[in-house]
């Protein structure tokens, strides 16, 4: 059977070490879209270490990245890494994160699987921290088409927010280059999803997609840029859902309200341009200082 839920929910925590250098923060900037212009001044604090600043989403792929390559390894788990898409993904940060991580540590659990009917939903937690105590931690929901109808719990919808009622504070766009996914990989998530159309196909698609958390990267980038005074620190965590894949070469319009729906919060909403808006991140909100 492809899924036992229990033997997965029943599995040892896996603690496995990271580290990082100003090296991976930089080609994780780069694979979100940083360096354009290229010589602009808020630019380089993303592509240039004498100045650098890390994006609280490079959490997601520090050391490594919170969903490791070899992660349907876990026991109980045993399925077709075509049908796997991301449905989800937060972040809380306990502290900035370095440009240097040495001595960090990452545990990872399943603490969730959903029996959707026709899929699977897998809810993955990790914690890092370092010598100095915890640095962030995560929940990545992964949807398995196909892999539902086990007998396990369904699990409730979950309240999801209430869409703001008045137009947005800021509108972004970010082109998506054509080549992004492919330099979005080397930080380490190497699916052939991304890549290979023939694997693309087999998963129902006419082309590679981009990564979900490459959109996700985009879109706080865009989010600190414009609202957050450039300043990655301020946030405290950020949360989303995957509601529709991109495609590299289009263009990402980010819908920004402050204050939504108090102090530190700011709501976000992304579209794809090309494909008369169609929504690709829902649910979103970034909690700030």
């Amino acid at each position: 059977m492809p899924i036992d839920a229990a033997k997965a929910l029943a599995a040892e925590p896996r603690t496995v070490p990271l580290s990082w250098d100003h090296k991976d923060v930089l080609l994780y900037h780069l694979g979100v879209g940083a360096g354009v212009p290229a010589t602009d001044p808020a630019e380089l604090r993303y592509v240039l270490e004498d100045r650098l600043r890390v994006l609280p989403s490079f959490a997601t792929v520090a050391g490594g990245g919170m969903i490791a390559a070899d992660w349907p390894v876990t026991p109980g788990i045993d399925i077709d890494l075509s049908a796997v898409l991301h449905g989800g993904q937060s972040l809380t940060l306990h502290r900035p994160i370095p440009v240097r991580g040495e001595g960090a540590a990452q545990t990872s659990r399943i603490a969730a699987v959903l029996d959707k009917g026709k899929a699977a939903v897998i809810v993955l937690r990790t914690d890092v921290a370092d010598a100095e105590g915890p640095l962030w931690s995560g929940e990545s929901r992964l949807f398995v088409r196909g892999e539902g109808g086990f007998g396990g719990e369904r699990g409730g919808g979950g309240e999801r927010p209430a869409p703001p009622g008045r137009a947005p504070d800021v509108i972004v766009e970010r082109p998506v280059r054509e080549e992004q996914a492919l330099l979005y990989r080397l930080s380490g998530d190497w699916n052939p999803l991304h890549a290979d159309p023939a694997f693309a196909a087999r998963a129902g698609f006419d082309r590679p997609i981009l990564h979900g958390l490459c959109t996700y990267g985009m879109a706080l980038k865009a989010v600190v840029d414009t609202l957050l005074d450039g300043d990655p620190a301020r946030v405290r965590s950020y949360s989303t859902r995957f509601s529709g894949v991109v495609f590299p070469g289009e263009t990402l319009r980010v819908r920004m309200w402050r204050d939504e729906p108090g102090p530190g919060r700011i709501r976000v909403a992304v579209t794809a341009v090309e494909r008369n808006d169609t929504g690709v991140l829902d649910d979103t909100v970034v909690e700030h200082a």
